[in-house]
This record gives structure tokens, C-alpha cells and sequence, in this order.
């Protein structure tokens, strides 16, 4: 077995897993190659989200046919449901769900936040009214209106109730790195508090402690299971970086993880979390990766929108996992060139053409927007079907397209061409 230490600072390589650059564009953008031991993950990439082992309403064999390079999967709900041991003996995630490349799992901390105060994780248009807007309570632990909290944070772990059935359950680092294990994902995530734009900064400094501290745990952890696990290939342990929209938190979250040595085991590459300002994004994802290692990849949590792909990738960001596709298309809400429409207006009744013309999909290539329309005005399943298809094949063949830019020198030129068509001015 590839020994996957990290002895001394070291560039990783694709033989053991690592990361290669294979381009460059600008200050900080870049494409290159992922590998893992299920296939190669070529970057920068798009990693649609099949939250419990399914990307919603979707066969995995259609989520292949459509260009998606690898699945990112919930930790936390594959816990719950149906369990971390089952999945571990049906061979892994992959195996499980038939899907034969590469897999990502999330490590439970957005679950920490969600469930803890009820806000959604966004980039984000409704915390991002300034300061009074953040810290309206005066309170670190104020939950959203007409929400219960159901998860407790300590120095320790987490403490939870089940939104199955309300069992109490407990996440701690070590618990967390189990229940990835035996989910057998090629890449996981380190446990981190994510933290929302309503905490204070006072907060935000001590739940960043929080996370370096846990973080430390899951890398000695991550090691104890490799060894005892010899029987399943290396899985990837990559750290998340937080601190909200502070600058010096962000840096020094991206340096202390960027850095971080237990006993000659380093993370494999980096997550950067947090619910972040729209405005903001790149300037955040900017500082943290200025600071981390430029030879590890960096996935950006949460992210699909066209404008912000660009953003991101341009400050340096590798990869990228977003619900929203899947999501907007169960409510009848599909992506175009010339931007984002819904498919239930009367105009998609008599539309007997694709519901875009450019879109090489499975959808766009056999349905009609009128046949479409009316599965939706009919409240026919397959309606879901088609547009998740079309949706997240719109996300996959855009990032495609943004990384094929990055080797030819025209990112620039396609990012005024597509945001200037899908919002109507380039962004």
C-alpha cells in the first residue's frame, strides 16, 4: 500500500492520489487533474450532489451519460439512513449506488449550522445587509424564526436530533472521519463548525478555534483508520477553511490548516465553507488562496451559479458541488444561455422546440419545452426527471467549457460571451 504520509512538505502526485496542475491562466486560475482510485477528476469541475447516495430523480447511469466526473454525497443523512456500516458493507458509497468514479462526502458540519439555527447556507443576498443585518439579535445563539433548535455545539462535538424520528445523536471529529470512512469516499471533509453572517465576530474567532482544533482530530483519526483499513483503497482527507467574511480569520484558518502536521499526516487538499456575501465571493476565496498550498486542489462548498463559477475559478478555486440545480428543477426552473426561466409560464405551452436550442442534453435533444411544460402542469414525475437532467448537464458542460478555456487562453473572452448572454450584460 502507497504509504500517504506526508514526511516533509511535498507536492502530490497523481500515483498517490494527488493533485497536477496542467495550466494556468492569470494570477490564479488554473486546470489540472484530481486523481483518485476511482478515475481521474479533470478541474477545474463541477460535482453534482446526490445528498443520499441519488442525485434526485436521476439514475446514476444518466448522471454519467451527461459528462458529471464524480458525486458528492451526505454524510449525515447516509448516517441516519441507512447507515454508515451498510454502505461500508456493500463495498462503499460507489459500489452501493452504482456508480463507478470517483465520489466526494461532505463531513456534517453544514448540518451543524443548518440544523442548530435554521439559516440557510448562502451567498447571500439576505444576510448581506451589513453589519446590523448579521448581528440584529445582539445574540450568538439566536435561531431563525419558526425553526427549533436541534443541534448544540461544545468544545467536543456536536449534539443532535434526528429530523427522521428525533433521536439524540452525537458528531465528533473522530465520528465524523468513522462514518466517512466506511462510506468509503474517494474525497471527504475534515468536521468544521460552519458558522452564518448573523454570528459575531467574537463567535466566528472562537468557533474558527473550534474547527483547527477538530480539524487536528480528524487527521489523527484519518490516520488511525487508513492503517486499520487496509482493505479499502486511500481516501482523501481534505480540510475546510472558515472564518466568514473577515479577511485576517479566512487567512489565518487557510495558514493553520495549509500547514497543519500530525505525526507526518497532512490534509490532500482543501475545502473552503462558510456562508458567504455574493459581492464577496471572490475576494474571500482570493484570500484563502493566497495562503494555502498552491500544489493541493481547493473545493468550493455550495456554488452554481454562472457569474460566481467564474469568479471562483478565476481566484483560484478547483472544484465545486451546489443542490441547486437538482432543486430548481423539481419546481419547474431550468438554466438557458440567455438565463434562467421558468417552465410552467403559458409562453412553453405551444414551444415544440428544445427548451434550448445550444443544449446538447438528453432532454434537449428528444423533448420538447411544451411536452416538458405540461408534465409539470400535470404533476407527472418525469417532468423532475428532464430538467434535472438538463440542469445539471448545463452546470457540468459550462465548467467544461470554462476549464477547456483555461488550456486554450480564452477564459476571459468565454466569461464576457456567457454572462453577458445569460444576464444580459458580461459580469
Amino acid at each position: 500500500m502507497t504509504d500517504h504520509r506526508l514526511e516533509t512538505p511535498r507536492t502530490p502526485s497523481p500515483a498517490d492520489g494527488g493533485f497536477e496542475i496542467l495550466a494556468r491562466h492569470g494570477e490564479k486560475a488554473r486546470a489540472g487533474v484530481i486523481s483518485t482510485p476511482h478515475g481521474e477528476i479533470a478541474t477545474p469541475a463541477f460535482v453534482p450532489v446526490g445528498t443520499k447516495a441519488t442525485v434526485k430523480a436521476v439514475l446514476p447511469e444518466s448522471m454519467s451519460d451527461l459528462g458529471a466526473q464524480a458525486l458528492l454525497a451526505n454524510a449525515y443523512h447516509l448516517y441516519l439512513q441507512p447507515g454508515h456500516d451498510l454502505v461500508d458493507e456493500a463495498g462503499g458509497l460507489g459500489a452501493f449506488m452504482n456508480w463507478p468514479g470517483p465520489t466526494y462526502t461532505d463531513s456534517g458540519g453544514f448540518q451543524v449550522m443548518s440544523l442548530g439555527a435554521g439559516f440557510k447556507k448562502v451567498l447571500s443576498s439576505e444576510f448581506s445587509g451589513g453589519e446590523s443585518a448579521r448581528t440584529s439579535s445582539g445574540e450568538d445563539d439566536d435561531v431563525a424564526e419558526g425553526k427549533e433548535r436541534l443541534a448544540h455545539v461544545d468544545d467536543d462535538g456536536v449534539t443532535f436530533r434526528s429530523f427522521i424520528n428525533g433521536d439524540v445523536h452525537r458528531f465528533t471529529p473522530e465520528i465524523s472521519m468513522q462514518i466517512q470512512h466506511g462510506l468509503g469516499a474517494d474525497i471527504m471533509f475534515a468536521f468544521d463548525e460552519l458558522t452564518t453572517l448573523m454570528n459575531s465576530r467574537r463567535y466566528q474567532e472562537q468557533a474558527l478555534e473550534r474547527t483547527r482544533l477538530w480539524a487536528i482530530r480528524c487527521l489523527a483519526e484519518h490516520a488511525r483508520l487508513t492503517a486499520e483499513r487496509t482493505h479499502r483503497p486511500y481516501q482523501q482527507l481534505w480540510g475546510v477553511i472558515q472564518g466568514a467574511q473577515y479577511e485576517d480569520l479566512r487567512r489565518q484558518a487557510a495558514r493553520d490548516l495549509g500547514a497543519m502536521d500530525v505525526e507526518g499526516w497532512s490534509f490532500d487538499g482543501f475545502g473552503i465553507g462558510g456562508a458567504l456575501e455574493k459581492e464577496n465571493l471572490g475576494t474571500i476565496v482570493g484570500w484563502v488562496t493566497d495562503e494555502l498550498p498552491e500544489a493541493r486542489p481547493r473545493h468550493l462548498l455550495g456554488i452554481s451559479e454562472v457569474d460566481d463559477l467564474f469568479v471562483a475559478i478565476a481566484a483560484g478555486a478547483d472544484t465545486f458541488d451546489c443542490v441547486s440545480p437538482s432543486r430548481v428543477a423539481r419546481n419547474s426552473a431550468v438554466y438557458t444561455r440567455s438565463g434562467r426561466v421558468n417552465l410552467t409560464g403559458a409562453r412553453y405551452r405551444r414551444q415544440f422546440a428544445p427548451i434550448d436550442e445550444s443544449c446538447d442534453c438528453y432532454t434537449c435533444t428528444h423533448y420538447t419545452a411544451a411536452y416538458v411544460h405540461h408534465l409539470f402542469r400535470a404533476k407527472e414525475m418525469l417532468s423532475s426527471t428532464l430538467c434535472t437532467i438538463h440542469n445539471e448537464r448545463f452546470v457540468v458542460r459550462l465548467v467544461d467549457q470554462i476549464r477547456a478555456s483555461l488550456h486554450s487562453g480564452d477564459f476571459e473572452a468565454l466569461r464576457e460571451e456567457t454572462t453577458g448572454a445569460y444576464y444580459g450584460s458580461p459580469r
